[in-house]
């Protein structure tokens, strides 16, 4: 590294393309060398100039008075990377001019909360928030969330921040980095807002309960955060309602994950939770992602509450406060949960695109336009309600789902989780359902220099086409994603992936027969693109 300060470009920073470092409306990348074929693309340097561009955003945003500086939150989940990140992020922020205020270990939705909660003595509200976070990722990855009081960042304003912070990055001088430093520690407080958060989660279970102190007392719920940030929810919130929290695990922070992935749509992180339930003979089970803005649940006969159930609970809950409401979901939710919202009910199902922002901004401009809906969930786990601001905030969810439990409990109503199991009753499931990953080469001359989203976009256009000559199949009347199609019993949707070179197709099916005549019809268009790995469909329709 260069000796000498210096007012010149410093030499040893390498060039970065910022631009590959948007994931939609987060910024992730690698920030652990070690990993082959995986170079670190989030180095501190990169940070920095990242924090001072969303700290220039943020001031232009704001226009406020300049005498009294403007102050951003910054957080991080549990990754090794973590602490490093911080600083980083910490000494841009302070580069631009603003105040740092470090939470340390927190959840994604308390980094949001923490724009909107009012008390001094927490210096909030902040102006703009960051979360160090890459989900459930493996543990060489991180990445940065950004909020102000109106929510999260979208893909055009992160697409501004990392514009800026080329121009900034390229500026960078060992002189300014130096200066950015002493600007930080200067700056820089700490505070414990996940008290606050938590402290909130709290009140709303007792209000929900009438506002008894203790509303969960005789339950027994146990929690397995997956050494990820939500092993707060046990102590901090489970706990004081009253709670019997024993037989919780892997509630200790460890960004190595040695446990399972923090991810509640992965099957050895679903078996883990249902595996403790049945063995501490608990009420109910939670599982959170790792930032804890996705959750499911199981119940006491190991009964999982996640993706089409989980979706399914919530919309019993909110339908019972708002009647006829519109549940706003992703585009791979299954037919079945289509006739339990509407059917069942009697609300309206608005099945939208993949991307947690694209469901809650569509729930937003629903509601702009006089469509009430007060629910936007993906069957990933991200849910956001209109009475939390939108936000996608796992333990929020599960407090929904306790508020259920405790006032059942108050109206004298015995069974335990059995309340929940109730309220999905009816819900079709289908007995097969399938995901397969269809690869794009792009190097491959089938191409012929076009992009991979031209290609797919040729895909599909040949799938719908043969579809609309097939007597078995009906394409769906109201699709926003790729191609949706009913048949056989079942349905498929291929569609083009929102960041990926992939073709995701997803089939649901009341038999592995029906399943693989579902397959063989999207085969007999896929097949004529040689580009396309077709080879985890071809290896399904022939296992027939």
């Amino acid at each position: 590294m260069a000796a000498a300060l210096s007012t010149t470009a410093v030499p040893y920073i390498d060039k970065v393309d910022f631009m590959k470092l948007q994931n939609g409306s987060d910024i992730r990348g690698v920030a652990v060398p070690g990993v082959e074929g995986e170079p670190v693309t989030l180095t501190e340097p990169v940070t920095e100039a990242i924090a001072a561009a969303f700290s220039a955003w943020l001031s232009e945003k704001k226009k406020v008075d300049a005498s009294k500086p403007l102050k951003v939150s910054v957080g991080h989940d549990s990754r090794i990377s973590a602490q490093v990140l911080q600083d980083a992020v910490s000494r841009g922020i302070a580069s631009a001019g603003l105040d740092v205020v470090q939470y340390g270990l927190a959840s994604t939705p308390a980094m949001f909360n923490s724009t909107l909660t009012e008390d001094e003595a927490f210096l909030c509200p902040v102006d703009g928030a960051i979360m160090i976070t890459a989900s459930h990722l493996p543990y060489n990855r991180n990445g940065f969330k950004f909020f102000t009081n109106a929510g999260g960042l979208g893909k055009a304003d992160i697409k501004n921040i990392l514009e800026r912070a080329v121009d900034i990055y390229n500026s960078f001088t060992d002189e300014g980095l130096m200066k950015s430093k002493r600007e930080a520690s200067e700056s820089l407080k700490r505070v414990d807002y996940m008290t606050v958060y938590t402290s909130d989660l709290v009140k709303a279970v007792r209000k929900a309960a009438g506002n008894i102190e203790k509303p969960l007392e005789g339950f027994h719920v146990v929690v397995d955060a997956g050494n990820g940030a939500g092993g707060f929810f046990a102590e901090k919130v489970l706990q004081p309602l009253g709670a019997n929290t024993s037989g919780s695990q892997f509630l200790e922070p460890d960004g190595m994950f040695p446990n399972h992935i923090p991810n509640p749509e992965d099957k050895t992180a679903m078996k883990a939770i249902t595996q403790a339930v049945l063995e501490n003979k608990a009420d109910l089970g939670i599982i959170f992602d790792t930032d804890v803005d996705r959750s499911a649940a199981v119940d006491s006969t190991g009964r999982e509450f996640n993706r089409n159930r989980l979706i399914a609970l919530m919309s019993a809950i909110v339908l019972e406060e708002h009647p006829g409401t519109t549940i706003v979901t992703d585009s791979v939710t299954s037919d079945g949960l289509t006739m339990f919202i509407e059917n069942k009910l009697g609300g309206k199902h608005h099945r939208f695109k993949r991307g947690y922002k694209n469901v809650i901004d569509e729930a937003v401009r629903l509601n702009s336009v006089g469509e009430e809906s007060h629910l936007a969930i993906e069957t990933s786990g991200h849910g956001a309600l209109k009475e939390n601001h939108w936000l996608d905030d796992g333990a929020y969810l599960m407090v929904k789902v306790l508020n259920k439990l405790a006032s059942a409990r108050t109206a004298g109503i015995a069974g335990g989780s059995k309340v929940l199991t109730d309220l999905v009753e009816g819900l079709q499931e289908p007995r097969v359902a399938v995901e397969l990953r269809l690869k794009i080469d792009q190097n491959h001359p089938d191409l012929k220099g076009g992009s991979f989203r031209e290609y797919g976009e040729a895909v599909l256009k040949l799938l719908e086409n043969r579809v609309e000559s097939d007597p078995n199949l009906q394409k769906a009347p109201v699709n926003y994603e790729g191609v949706r199609v009913s048949g056989f019993g079942g349905w498929f949707l291929l569609r083009l992936s929102l960041h990926d070179p992939v073709l995701p197709l997803n089939f649901e099916a009341p038999s592995h027969e029906d399943a693989v005549k579902l397959g063989l019809a999207v085969a007999s268009a896929v097949k004529e693109f040689p580009a396309l790995d077709t080879s985890a469909l071809d290896k399904f329709v022939q296992t027939s």
